[in-house]
């Protein structure tokens, strides 16, 4: 859902990174901006098999929000914001490892476009997760006005999903915001 269209900077979808084709490819929430849209694609083998049973959605056939749907797609176009992605992410990921150089709880800088996670370590060799740090950032920089988010199996990754109309201006407040928390920590 949150890799897909274009967020990745490089494809529409986020398992193309990978080198597969799924036989089912779900997406919501990015397709609609906001509005209960989802849809489900798949190859049509599948989609036989489930002709002659009995499936359901509760918001089907809603042509206001599929009307917003392709507006939504039509402004990815158009604002050409899978470039901007790229570019912004790029930026961010080299402000990101910089940061790393200069702060040793992070241990890992990793991602594509605009989906970039920061991993949080107490000792970069024997990459211990930094369960309780990734907790006071995380805090530190909501109270300073920047909203990001965490995850990851030990909890110890900043998960940095922003908006794919993100300006080189909002990533400078990104890196800088971020800055002035680690150094707190």
């Amino acid at each position: 859902m949150q890799a897909g269209f274009g967020r990745t900077g490089t494809h529409f979808w986020g398992f193309e990174t990978q080198g597969v084709v799924p036989d089912i490819v779900t997406m919501a929430k990015s397709i609609g901006n906001g509005v209960p849209l989802a849809a489900v694609v798949t190859t049509h083998k599948i989609a036989e098999s489930i002709k002659s049973r009995v499936h359901f959605n509760t918001f089907g056939g809603n042509p206001v929000v599929c009307a917003q749907g392709k507006a939504v797609l039509e402004v990815i176009e158009r604002e050409g914001l899978q470039a901007n992605s790229l570019k912004v992410g790029v930026y961010l990921m080299d402000g990101l490892r910089a940061l790393a150089a200069k702060h040793d709880l992070i241990g890992d800088v990793r991602g594509k476009g605009l989906m970039i996670g920061v991993e949080l370590v107490k000792d970069r060799a024997a990459k211990t997760p930094a369960k309780e740090e990734a907790i006071r950032v995380f805090e530190a920089t909501k109270d300073a006005g920047l909203l990001i988010g965490k995850g990851g199996y030990f909890g110890n990754v900043l998960r940095i999903k922003p908006p794919m109309c993100l300006t080189l201006a909002d990533a400078d407040f990104l890196l800088g915001t971020l800055d002035l928390c680690l150094e707190k920590i």
